[in-house]
């Protein structure tokens, strides 16, 4: 059998640089990450070889498991698939691929050995299947950790560099667009929407569920964005369209609800130099604003355990959040009584803003509600009664001490702390 195998080996080597050339425009073809610079491209053709000669000799030489190992052309492209941060599943596909087109051959050889019978032949084919997976298993095992060392340390080098221009970038007001372009390499005179992705503290590893965050971006958005580690605990992204786009909201939601761990905070999109700018501070700002709120209180952002939080849904609230103890003692004040945290008063506000952002009409209200417009009469008396004055009076601030226990919570803080003790 070792005889037949060598024999089905030779012939293919025989033909070991069309068979190459077929293999790498296979791969090209078949995997989208393939489809490299000249120079990368010369290098993946070189680690195709490299492997294609070591399956041969290994057929025909019968070389023992123990002795196989990651040819340097392979290993090489491997470390650039990394530094590319190109998936290490497209890599292994080839390899699997790979494997599956030199088993085509050998059986493409053997039915041409006149001389070897039917029982032979496929007895042949297994034994030559079995030495062609022992090598990919192998060699495989080796890639990976080839692979993931190299992204470590290209990360790590990059990542450091990467942080290092992207704050000079946010934090030199003097810089031109010009020369944070040539600084970060990337064209800024487009629309970006900023995110800031986070973790609890304690999260023992945080780097899969930044990975996730990615990923979820990647996918809702179509394109990569840009990202930075801010701090163990919190990555910044953008992501960047030639025109305006936003994310979707509820695209996201729904990515997120898969990763429990991760919450996340979107500012809006901005154009150019001060669009990336400002849309990372409104990020920020919807972020500071979701950490502020008090998750004891049903009423408030995050409260009912919200994953993300878009600066333009919290603008108001966000802007006011520098001093969050003075804001909810005065918010206190501006609704009295209304200011409750129980169902029933959330209910009452509710009701309230629906009628106050249709002008005081209680038959607006009521279609918005899906409620009898008797009952929206009645429930906006009981709030006038609870807050003590007429809604009429200073209704602006009416309108924005509602959107801030929306986001923060309600009740002073002194009080919120007697009722939760």
């Amino acid at each position: 059998m070792d005889a037949v195998v060598a024999e089905v080996a030779r012939d293919i080597n025989s033909r070991l640089a069309p068979l190459t050339d077929e293999l790498t425009g296979w791969f090209t073809e078949m995997i989208p990450e393939f489809q490299h610079d000249e120079t990368v491209r010369q290098l993946m053709v070189a680690s195709t070889s490299s492997n294609l000669v070591a399956i041969l000799d290994i057929l025909t030489h019968a070389i023992p498991l123990e002795s196989i190992s990651v040819p340097p052309a392979a290993a090489e492209y491997a470390r650039r698939f990394a530094q590319h941060e190109l998936s290490l599943e497209a890599l292994l596909r080839a390899y699997r691929l790979g494997e599956h087109r030199v088993s085509q051959w050998a059986v493409e050889v053997l039915s041409r050995l006149d001389h070897i019978g039917t029982a032979d032949a496929l007895a042949a084919v297994s034994e030559l299947n079995e030495r062609l997976s022992r090598y990919i298993d192998q060699v495989v095992e080796g890639l990976i950790d080839i692979y993931e060392s190299e992204r470590r340390r290209w990360s790590s080098r990059t990542g450091a560099a990467r942080s290092a221009q992207l704050r000079a970038v946010l934090d030199n007001e003097s810089l031109s667009e010009a020369s944070a372009e040539e600084l970060l390499g990337l064209p800024l005179g487009v629309w970006h929407q900023a995110a800031i992705v986070w973790v609890r503290a304690g999260t023992s590893d945080p780097e899969p569920l930044f990975q996730a965050g990615n990923r979820l971006l990647n996918d809702v958005s179509g394109r990569t964005p840009l990202t930075m580690l801010a701090d163990d605990l919190t990555m910044w992204a953008w992501v960047s369209t030639p025109a305006r786009a936003t994310l979707d909201a509820a695209e996201v939601r729904s990515g997120l609800a898969s990763q429990p761990a991760l919450r996340m905070a979107l500012g809006a999109p901005g154009y150019g130099l001060a669009g990336f700018r400002a849309s990372l501070r409104e990020a920020a700002r919807a972020r500071r604003l979701a950490e502020t709120a008090d998750p004891t209180s049903a009423s408030a952002l995050g409260g009912a355990g919200d994953q993300l939080v878009l600066f333009d849904e919290v603008a108001l609230a966000a802007l006011l959040t520098d001093q969050p103890d003075d804001l909810r003692n005065w918010t206190a004040r501006v609704l009295g009584g209304l200011a409750a945290d129980d169902a029933n008063s959330a209910e009452l506000r509710r009701t309230v803003q629906v009628f106050l952002q249709h002008g005081g009409s209680f038959t607006e209200a009521a279609a918005r509600l899906h409620l009898h417009k008797n009952t929206v009469h009645y429930r906006v008396k009981k709030a006038e009664q609870l807050r003590g004055r007429p809604l009429a009076e200073d209704r602006l601030d009416v309108e924005v001490a509602l959107l801030v226990c929306d986001a923060l919570g309600v009740g002073p803080p002194a009080q919120r702390n007697r009722d939760s003790s």
